[in-house]
């Protein structure tokens, strides 16, 4: 087991976990892992990310490895870059949507995708066993980045019908969330002829508009700009702008599993024949959908990059996660926002519908999702108690108690902070609401008794 990453990266509180000095190690750690430079080094826009940054970049020279600094910038856009530009890895400082005073650091390799759990656990082995690079013959040199934004960008718009989705002038709401992404979605909606409507679109490292992570339950003030401004559909991102979670035109709040299934529906009319990854906390419906277009489901514990790397090895075409994660393999294998919200609008402008009538259109669907606090101590305590009350559960990643195809209860630490996250699935709302309050009141009883 991994004792520095988590879920996705090396996350923790800034001056605490994340020292200074744990900082210039673990960077040595990585850049021995990568064996050679230029590395691609970026940032989002928490208040301690530039002070990581220079000590990323500064640790990078001292061994003698060249790095650009492409400056603030989505995850993703830093990964795409790596791979397009041809750097020999990248390190993109991220805590994604973790609250404000963590910060992380996040290894890409060259292929634009984080790297594997394994090489997670060969870095960590370089770590701990102080084994990284200190021959020096000449120290590296840090310069800018420039083009990394117009890469992206571009990418991304290959891979829709431009002249289409300009064709139908689509009006859309971006809440930003103080994030990354204020510096390329917005250019991104111009450059497809849409109309910006854009909130809490100032950077700010604190996100103090509505958190670092969008959620259901933070996007009134979307839900209701759409609604106001007559809009086509509204999108909210996560702070480092990889996840996106979308509102229709009557203001409805989709989950991130609804979402990934309007998009699969779309491009697997279009790709029969195909691979789909996603995780065990994800809804069923998307066998469904799979079934009718002779496509499989490749399930995998939760986390991206359990996701990217299976992507990866089978060739998928799509991969998703629950939160808004969305991967569409012609692009990158990996989450990213814009290629998501770019992928919707095309859909929009190909059918001619709306999104709440596209979505009518879909297998029907009802999940949700709670959280909270928990210690390391107290989630392997109530994961046991869980697994001995039930049978039939499954192990692989925490605790899935499933009940029957449609009906199930996940419980899991999450990886990058003291939390658990317990998901559910039932074949009505009704039924939904029941499983989750009864295993929330089980869980309190096992925790607290």
């Amino acid at each position: 087991m991994a004792k520095l990453f988590g879920t996705n990266g090396i996350r923790g509180v800034f001056a605490e976990d994340l020292s200074l000095e744990f900082i210039h190690d673990i960077t040595l750690a990585i850049a021995t892992y990568f064996k050679k430079g230029p590395i691609l080094v970026g940032y989002d826009g928490r208040t301690s990310s530039p002070a990581i940054t220079k000590i990323v970049c500064s640790t990078l020279n001292s061994i003698g490895f060249d790095c650009k600094n492409a400056g603030l910038i989505p995850t993703p856009c830093l990964e795409i870059a790596t791979k397009k530009l041809g750097y020999a890895g990248g390190i993109m400082i991220t805590a994604s949507h973790n609250p404000s005073q963590y910060n992380g650091i996040k290894p890409v390799a060259s292929d634009g995708v984080e790297i594997s759990r394994d090489d997670e656990l060969v870095i960590e082995d370089i770590y701990f066993n102080k084994k990284w690079k200190k021959d020096l013959i000449q120290c590296g040199k840090t310069e800018p980045e420039e083009n990394a934004i117009k890469v992206y960008l571009d990418a991304i718009i290959s891979h829709v019908n431009k002249e289409r989705i300009r064709s139908k002038k689509f009006k859309v709401v971006l809440d930003l969330g103080n994030g990354a992404q204020t510096v390329t979605a917005p250019t991104l909606c111009n450059e497809l002829g849409c109309k910006v409507i854009a909130i809490n679109e100032k950077i700010d490292g604190m996100f103090s508009g509505r958190g670092s992570e969008p959620t259901p339950n933070n996007l009134q003030k979307l839900s209701e700009t759409v609604v106001r401004t007559g809009s086509d559909i509204g999108v909210a991102f996560d702070g480092d702008g990889d996840r996106s979670l979308f509102c229709d035109e009557k203001g409805e709040i989709l989950t991130g599993d609804k979402s990934a299934l309007l998009l699969s529906h779309f491009i697997l009319s279009k790709n029969p024949n195909s691979t789909i990854v996603t995780c065990l906390n994800s809804g069923s419906s998307i066998e469904t959908l799979a079934q009718n277009t002779s496509s499989n489901v490749i399930r995998t514990k939760v986390g991206s990059v359990e996701v990217s790397r299976k992507m990866v090895q089978t060739g998928a075409l799509i991969g998703f996660e629950e939160n808004g994660g969305f991967m569409y393999g012609k692009h990158n294998q990996v989450r990213d926002g814009a290629m998501t919200l770019a992928l919707v609008l095309d859909l929009l402008s190909f059918s001619g519908k709306t999104m709440s009538e596209e979505t009518k259109l879909l297998p029907p669907s009802f999940t949700t999702k709670d959280k909270m606090a928990c210690s390391k101590e107290d989630t392997s305590k109530l994961i046991k108690a869980l697994a001995d009350q039930n049978q039939n559960s499954d192990t692989t990643d925490g605790i899935k108690i499933i009940f029957d195809k449609k009906n199930w209860i996940m419980v899991r630490p999450s990886g990058t902070e003291p939390i658990i996250r317990i998901y559910a699935e039932a074949d009505s709302q009704e039924k939904l609401e029941t499983l989750m309050s009864e295993y929330l009141a089980k869980i309190n009883s096992i925790l607290f008794r």
